[in-house]
């Protein structure tokens, strides 16, 4: 099992920064690829960003390419979403998701942190 807990969410206005935060614990954090995913009411979750187990490559959805920055700290079992320049669309509940390095899908999920952008 692997637990993850966000933080860093909040209230803000267009333009401004957040960095959320995913806590990890219960299993070997450097084995697992990481995930944020988010999801804003009334829509289907979508997928934010990733990284590999081993930190070496990541990956965006194109509306967050050049604003979001992800990356993990193996030494503190810890995730992280860097936000810049943030717009009222980008408001959700964002939620980390793990999956063992051998695996495909992700099958451990935060609870989720809210992010809300005011224009």
């Amino acid at each position: 099992q692997v637990q993850l807990v966000e933080s860093g969410g909040g209230l803000v206005q267009t333009g401004d920064s957040l960095r959320l935060s995913c806590a990890a614990s219960g299993r070997t954090f450097s084995s697992y690829g990481m995930g944020w995913f988010r999801q804003a009411p009334g829509k289907e979750r979508e997928f934010v960003a990733d990284i590999t187990w081993s930190g070496d490559s990541t990956a965006y959805a194109d509306s967050v390419k050049g604003r979001f920055t992800i990356s993990r700290d193996n030494t503190k079992n810890t995730l992280y979403l860097q936000m810049n320049s943030l717009k009222p669309e980008d408001t959700a509940v964002y939620r980390c998701a793990a999956r063992h390095r051998l695996q495909i899908n992700y099958n451990y999920w935060g609870q989720g942190t809210q992010v809300t952008v005011s224009s």
